[in-house]
């Protein structure tokens, strides 16, 4: 394979030799400002394409092989292996011949330690004849040169990576459109493309549309974790506390559970407290509850306050806590859990999800409430949730235990066990024609799967179970 590198004063200058050497249809593997200008690396598209029509190839590319790829060659020759001789040794030889180069830009401790005089080593960004510099200067120069290598291979493996994956996701559609058609069902429901791309490899062949759809299912019920009835939190007891961001809804879902277990127990032996001192009213809201309930609130500021409170009811089968309103990214989420987690009495953490939010900032909420651990999750707002898929793909790559899910304003009527079979039916038909501006077109999925092939690769998410 013909990986040619160009320089130019300019970017435009540096692809107009681009064009010009290679033609139009060049793939550029990278592009970024250097000393002097722009650099260019580029080999030809039929080099690329060549590489691809292989078909035990494009299979080893989707799949997934769980193989070591902690270091370049091992990575090079775990995407080689189903190649032909003569289609492997292009890619190899650029690649060991960049680690030579490597080795020789770094001098061995060896010629190191014999280095009585100043040591010329020409910098690769501004060469300078004649210029001498001593030991350890050559060092930090030979050091810089690696780094930039590395770096340049590192960006040729992803581009090159995810260009084959989309030209073989486009000759999947083609071969299995069955398959196209689940990937674009998930996407579509909210799922993330990691999620989608894994399960949509993991499908197995020669299924019809409707045994497909079946075995989706199935796989997305077997790896969200609920509980089966409500005997962990009103028949065990304990202490609860409900912990997440502001605004989403943990006093209405606190006073949801305290009046369920009223229904069932009685106002004897259920606690309830609160730790909001920062919004207006935020005391009282939970007070009104409470009063209708026929149970008492205490109000509390620190981890002080909060170890006389549950001293005082310790006597208590089950006491709930509803917790202040924090931004994920706020320090004081850190105090929150530390003031959870250092009482005596062990807290349960139920981690309360806005339904209505992304993917990216649900799993930026867990990050960053997950501290010493969570005990579960609360799916809330699902009534307002134009797709819940995203909810669903978080606390499955999250690993959390699905508690409930709450669906509206009313006490005690709007929140229920959490059933996996029906969440998972209602987040596929929540596809709908009012979604269509964000939905992907079949022509779209081959570059969506090709721009997740690094993340993939990187942290593959663990699907139990095919």
């Amino acid at each position: 394979m013909d990986i040619r590198q160009f320089f130019g004063k300019s970017s435009r200058e540096a692809l107009n030799m681009v064009r010009m050497a290679m033609g139009d249809d060049a793939v550029i593997l990278s592009n970024r400002a250097v000393d002097g200008g722009n650099k260019i690396m580029a080999f030809k598209e039929e080099d690329l394409n060549a590489l691809v029509d292989n078909e035990s190839y494009r299979r080893h590319v989707v799949g997934v092989d769980g193989k070591d790829t902690s270091t370049l060659l091992s990575v090079l020759n775990n995407k080689v292996e189903g190649f032909h001789t003569n289609q492997a040794e292009p890619f190899k030889a650029v690649f060991e011949d960049a680690i030579e180069a490597v080795k020789v830009a770094a001098p061995t401790p060896a010629a190191i330690s014999l280095a009585a005089q100043p040591v010329a080593i020409p910098v690769m960004a501004q060469p300078a004849p004649n210029a001498f510099m001593p030991p350890q200067a050559s060092m930090m120069a030979a050091s810089q040169q690696m780094t930039e290598m590395l770096s340049e291979m590192r960006t040729m493996r992803s581009v090159i990576e995810s260009q084959l994956t989309t030209i073989a996701w486009g000759n999947i559609q083609q071969r299995d459109p069955i398959k196209s058609q689940i990937l674009n069902t998930l996407l579509s429901a909210g799922f993330s493309a990691s999620l989608a791309r894994l399960l949509a490899e993991k499908m197995p062949a020669n299924l019809d549309v409707e045994k497909a759809t079946a075995w989706m299912k199935s796989i997305l019920a077997r790896n969200l974790d609920t509980i089966q009835n409500e005997t962990e939190i009103l028949d065990k007891g304990g202490i609860f506390a409900l912990i997440g961001p502001t605004g989403v809804g943990k006093t209405t879902t606190t006073a949801k559970l305290a009046a369920r277990y009223v229904m069932k127990h009685g106002t004897q032996n259920i606690g309830l407290i609160t730790t909001d001192a920062y919004r207006i009213g935020g005391h009282e809201q939970l007070r009104i509850y409470g009063k209708i309930l026929g149970v008492m609130v205490h109000a509390v500021k620190d981890e002080a306050d909060l170890k006389i409170a549950l001293n005082e009811l310790k006597n208590k089968h089950t006491i709930l806590i509803d917790t202040v309103g924090v931004s994920q990214r706020d320090r004081m989420v850190a105090e929150q859990i530390a003031m959870l987690s250092n009482t005596k009495t062990p807290i349960k953490k139920l981690l309360c999800l806005n339904a209505t939010n992304t993917g990216e900032t649900l799993t930026d909420v867990i990050r960053a409430y997950k501290g010493k651990g969570l005990d579960g999750c609360i799916i809330t707002k699902l009534d307002e949730a134009a797709t819940i898929g995203s909810a669903l793909d978080v606390i499955i790559r999250g690993k959390l235990k699905l508690y409930y899910v709450a669906n509206g304003q009313r006490v005690p009527e709007d929140i229920h066990l959490a059933n996996k079979q029906y969440l998972i039916q209602h987040a596929l038909k929540l596809n709908s024609a009012r979604n269509l501006p964000f939905q992907f077109k079949t022509d779209e999925l081959p570059f969506v799967m090709g721009s997740t092939v690094q993340a993939a690769n990187s942290k593959p998410a663990h699907i139990i179970g095919d």
